[in-house]
């Protein structure tokens, strides 16, 4: 069977690559180079790129090129509280940048997550976790505006700023709220989920909707977290309820 060029192409940057002759985090040559190199055109070298970039060994960042990319570290979503692990956030290299803005909620989503009507004032908290430099997931998290903390009251940080704890909190809620509902579901990113976190638009993401109530029963908070199904572990753990005392004979 013969080999396409494309994929001739990619077994050999492979090579390179597991040998060690490209080093993980490594610029690769620009694509009309390599096209250049291997004497074919800019379109069939962007399919061997390709190829590796669906195997993970290579990743391509928008306006700086494509690189050798480096081992990924899985971190673990808790659920419950929208929280990473600290045993494996706790590295130096894992930051989270943070954007607060003021949305009127006129779309359905994410109004009608709160049970609000459209038109709304919502405080929007963008948050993109990083490994390094690489994006491990972002979160959109809504609160209705006229129950929002200012940001440095939720302890957050101004936009690119690095987290100070290693736990990074998507959102803080006073009171604590008296239910939180998740649903969990895998997708194709967005377009512009596919830009933020680097991933090709074929990546499957790993989708946590969360919405959290109050002791009244209102929703005061919404959110959608998204993460590429190969950086994270999302971990819920059910508390059961010990009935022994009730399978107890009465007297």
């Amino acid at each position: 069977m013969r080999v396409s060029r494309a994929h001739a192409i990619a077994d050999d940057l492979r090579s390179q690559i597991t040998t060690g002759q490209l080093q993980a985090g490594q610029r690769l040559p620009a694509e009309t180079e390599l096209a250049t190199r291997y004497g074919v055109s800019t379109a069939t070298l962007r399919n061997a790129l390709g190829i590796l970039q669906a195997q993970g060994l290579v990743e391509k960042i928008h306006g700086r090129g494509n690189f050798v990319r480096r081992p990924l570290r899985r971190t673990t979503y808790v659920g419950g509280w929208g929280t990473l692990d600290p045993r494996t956030a706790a590295d130096a290299a894992q930051r989270v940048t943070i954007r607060t803005t003021i949305t009127t909620g006129t779309t359905e989503h994410p109004a009608a997550l709160l049970a609000r009507p459209a038109g709304t004032p919502l405080t929007e908290i963008l948050c993109i976790t990083y490994d390094g430099e690489v994006p491990h997931g972002l979160a959109r998290t809504y609160i209705p505006h006229d129950t929002a903390s200012p940001p440095d009251a939720l302890g957050l940080v101004a936009d690119n700023a690095p987290h100070q704890e290693p736990a990074a909190r998507f959102a803080v809620l006073t009171p604590p709220p008296a239910e939180v509902r998740e649903t969990v579901c895998s997708r194709l990113p967005t377009p512009d989920e596919a830009s933020t976190l680097h991933v090709r638009p074929t990546t499957t993401v790993l989708v946590i909707t969360r919405t959290t109530t109050d002791a009244t029963g209102l929703i005061v908070e919404a959110a959608q977290l998204v993460f590429p199904a190969d950086r994270v572990n999302a971990v819920f753990t059910s508390h059961l309820l010990d009935n022994a005392d009730e399978r107890q004979p009465r007297p």
